[in-house]
């Protein structure tokens, strides 16, 4: 039995029904600190999310020298690299096959942008999202291949299309692979598969496993330089800045949700620095559009940037992302990035038709430890983000159907897991034991089809395999907390010092701070779902708390109704109120404890 440490505030049972504990040694600022015991702030960070004291330097300011591999270690790139190489050095007509999401996108759009700084065009093929599907199809490839491609490269997808590809090499077509979704066994056949998740890989190519696609791509755009190198194509031109792409390499990795450890906080850093000059036309016109005026955030490529490229394969048309992110037109980008915000806009009332359709059901499947919600009509285009928002609302991995999605009326389905949850393994698994017609993914994402009546087959199939698994890591369930202020202390300048210590995303979580203890001054609910907090504590000192999406829950109504002589500990995620004549801190709740 797994033996945890005291609980923090003594709080086992918070209103989310969760234990609060430090993630790594005791960070509480108001605890008194002796001569030889200050440690700063952001060393404390690096050293609570495992880094090791002689890392300390390298991950404080992560860069691409220190973090970037040969990409040789990953299993067919240098095959891949002299097969791009080839097309180069003889004019042959190259597609990049992308998927649809922005992961697909930036993929596809660093490797056109880079083949035109080598002086060579390239196609880009984005597949309809609801007549087509996810990945390759066959007839695609051949048709490609027929309007003169020889050569297609794959982004984002093709690990698992074996007959599609079979399809290609029938009709003479090469085909390159550069995925990042877990493999089978066996893998389809192509002229190169680079993949750092194929279980064939090396221990040094498999350490890469956490790289979104775009990330892989970045690598192959390494060793296709090198190679062309190798061959003398820089005799008499100019090498292509490849560092000049990593703004599509950090947006590509923060909207899949990739972890941000190691390689991948070392381009989203880098990345974002080169975003802030808005050097790609595309991406300046986007951040534009999205009402922008500083350099974006890691929090903006997730929440304003990444979205609205996604609404295009969503709910629009699908080829809308690599055409913004390769333009070099500055009216045709602002035309597109204005197109993307207004689909993102329809994008958000048909997600919350479906949630609310959705969540209708969850009562039903309370005893379930993973959710599978189905229901006709609904826009395949937005069934990920509700998986993902049920699965952040109730604590298990779930999976939304749409069902009667193609000509043969297959379900198109998507899921999100929970950390201990593989999720992708478990839908691969039932695509092998015959309870699916394609399924791929990765731990903590997964697509799927599934014929008519195979959605109860497989509910009761996943629940089997994956209910002690969801059961064990729903107990093992904690509030991992990094500090802890009296209420004076949430200010700009604590602030500031927290965000010095990123990027933050999955694998590298923001900061999460406990400020109390506090009273409720006023409560209320603002927009559809989020619940706005005034508390003060007994230091004078007062500040504003949200709650996003948290109004109707139970912990929410615990806070609105809070009694004004009832003492809480607030948890969240300290950030920035640039709303009034001076900037304040403020905190992003996600949870809240009372005082005992």
């Amino acid at each position: 039995m797994a033996i945890h440490p005291p609980a923090l505030f003594g709080i086992d049972h918070s209103l989310t029904g969760r234990a609060w504990r430090w993630r790594g040694g005791n960070m509480d600022l108001t605890a008194p600190r002796g001569p030889g015991l200050d440690i700063d702030l952001v060393t404390q960070l690096l050293l609570s999310r495992g880094v090791a004291p002689d890392e300390l330097e390298r991950h404080r300011n992560p860069s691409l020298r220190a973090f970037l591999p040969d990409p040789s270690i990953l299993r067919d790139m240098d095959a891949a690299a002299e097969r791009l190489a080839q097309a180069v050095l003889t004019g042959e007509s190259v597609t990049i096959y992308g998927d649809y999401d922005v992961d697909g996108a930036t993929s596809a759009a660093l490797l056109i942008r880079l083949l035109r700084a080598l002086g060579h065009d390239a196609g880009a093929y984005i597949p309809d999202r609801l007549l087509e599907g996810y990945g390759p199809s066959g007839a695609a490839l051949v048709r490609i291949g027929a309007e003169g491609s020889s050569l297609i490269v794959t982004v984002d997808c093709g690990a698992m299309a074996h007959e599609a590809l079979a399809e290609a090499r029938a009709a003479g077509i090469d085909v390159v692979v550069v995925d990042h979704h877990k493999c089978a066994a066996e893998l389809p056949v192509a002229a190169a598969l680079v993949n750092p998740n194929r279980l064939d890989e090396g221990e040094e190519g498999a350490a890469q496993g956490h790289l979104a696609a775009v990330g892989v791509a970045f690598l192959l755009g390494v060793a296709l330089v090198r190679t062309l190198r190798r061959h003398g194509w820089f005799a008499n031109r100019a090498e292509p800045n490849l560092l000049a792409l990593l703004d599509l390499v950090a947006l590509g990795t923060v909207a899949d949700v990739a972890q941000l450890k190691g390689l991948n906080r070392a381009f989203v850093a880098q990345g974002l620095k080169v975003m802030a000059r808005r050097e790609n036309i595309g991406l300046a016109a986007l951040i534009e559009a999205s009402r922008l005026s500083r350099a974006p955030t890691c929090s903006d490529l997730g929440f304003a940037l990444g979205p609205r490229v996604n609404a295009g394969g969503r709910v629009g048309e699908a080829s809308l992302g690599v055409r913004l992110l390769t333009t070099h037109d500055a009216d045709e980008a602002r035309a597109i990035a204005a197109q993307l915000s207004r689909l993102n806009e329809e994008r958000r009332a048909i997600e919350a038709a479906v949630q609310e359709a959705a969540e209708a059901q969850i009562a039903a499947q309370d005893n379930r430890g993973v959710l599978v919600l189905a229901g006709r009509g609904w826009h395949p285009g937005v069934i990920g983000i509700v998986a993902g928002r049920i699965k952040e609302k109730t604590g298990k991995p779930a999976l939304v159907v749409a069902l009667e999605a193609d000509e043969a009326g297959n379900g198109k389905g998507s899921g999100r897991s929970i950390a201990g949850v593989d999720l992708g393994a478990a839908i691969i698994a039932a695509r092998e034991a015959g309870l699916l017609v394609a399924g791929g993914g990765h731990a903590m994402a997964a697509g799927l089809t599934v014929a008519p009546g195979g959605i109860e087959p497989l509910a009761d199939w996943l629940d089997e395999r994956l209910g002690n698994a969801v059961a064990a890591a729903r107990v093992a369930q904690s509030l991992a907390l990094d500090l802890a202020v009296a209420p004076r202390g949430l200010n700009p300048g604590l602030v500031e010092e927290l965000e010095s210590a990123g990027p933050y995303g999955v694998g590298w979580p923001a900061p999460r701070v406990v400020v109390g203890p506090v009273r409720v001054i006023k409560a209320d609910v603002v927009g559809a779902d989020h619940l706005r907090l005034i508390v003060g504590g007994n230091d004078g000192a007062s500040f504003k708390a949200m709650a996003f999406r948290s109004a109707t829950t139970e912990w929410g109504q615990a806070l609105l109704t809070a009694p004004h002589d009832r003492r809480l500990w607030l948890a969240g995620r300290a950030r920035i109120d640039d709303w009034g004549s001076r900037p304040a801190a403020e905190l992003h709740l996600e949870d809240a404890a009372w005082v005992d």
